[in-house]
């Protein structure tokens, strides 16, 4: 006879996915609703949908703007990092040479080190080179900053790839490169994928890099751009307006969450060390 199941896992998962998505549903609820209603019905739904609250954002209070900059900056990141971070996770994955596990922990160690502390020295090392304030300077620092993260889990994914499908490639007549860019990556792209969501989530709402290096209001990421609409519409009293703008910065983290949830799950569980 089988014991009855223990309802504690579901209801505690349960408890945890209503008290995360309920502020999200009432920030998008609140977001098309007018001023009066979010301070006299705040849980009550809108009486009619006001998208103009959203046009307002996008174009009065410039989250437009700061949209595409967080689109230039983080996209640059991104490829860069995934750039950089595959090719020396595989170098440390599948070939052996002194000094590779300091390196390994090296980067390992990196994860863990608050960036905050490195603030200082980073803000005169950035304006010593000019960079200060500048869309590349932005897209270095945010590229250095996922790369140890990238290495340490795509490390870990490649090492479970079989070193058969290299070693026919390059007796096939393939270079390192090739078996690379040609073999390798293609079967790592769960992995490349999982990791890729995780660096576009974490960059995607960075704030305290941007807040000390980007001091130019014309080229504010969305994070930067929010805080400033925050003051701004407070003061103004725009409340759906400032939900507005809050519930487009919110879309794209929702929307890459949800279309590749598969491929998170997946390369999870694909890169599971051997």
């Amino acid at each position: 006879m089988k014991s009855p199941r223990n309802p504690l896992p579901q209801l505690a998962m349960l408890a945890w996915a209503v008290v995360t998505a309920l502020p999200l549903l009432w920030a998008v609820v609140s977001s098309l609703k007018t001023d009066q209603e979010i301070l006299n019905e705040p849980w009550a739904p809108p009486s009619s949908l006001h998208f103009e609250n959203w046009s307002r954002a996008w174009t009065a209070a410039s989250i437009g703007r700061y949209f595409f900059n967080s689109l230039i900056v983080v996209g640059g990141a991104l490829v860069l990092t995934m750039l950089l971070g595959s090719l020396v996770a595989y170098a440390l994955a599948r070939y052996r040479f002194r000094g590779n596990r300091f390196i390994y922990y090296t980067f390992v160690a990196a994860i863990f080190f608050p960036v905050f502390l490195a603030l200082v020295p980073l803000f005169f090392v950035v304006r010593q080179l000019g960079l200060l304030g500048t869309y590349h300077g932005l897209i270095l620092v945010y590229a250095a900053y996922a790369v140890p993260f990238t290495v340490f889990f795509l490390h870990a994914f490649f090492r479970t790839l079989p070193e058969e499908v290299a070693e026919a490639a390059v007796l096939d007549g393939c270079s390192h490169s090739a078996v690379f860019f040609r073999v390798m990556l293609p079967l790592a792209r769960p992995g490349l994928v999982a990791v890729g969501i995780f660096n576009f989530l974490g960059l995607w709402n960075q704030y305290l890099i941007p807040l000390v290096l980007n001091p130019d209001p014309d080229r504010y990421v969305l994070a930067q751009g929010l805080a400033a609409l925050s003051v701004s519409q407070g003061y103004r009293s725009d409340w759906s307006g400032l939900f507005a703008g809050l519930t487009i910065a919110m879309l794209p983290v929702l929307v890459a969450y949800v279309a590749f949830q598969r491929h998170i799950r997946a390369g999870m569980t694909a890169g599971a060390v051997r």
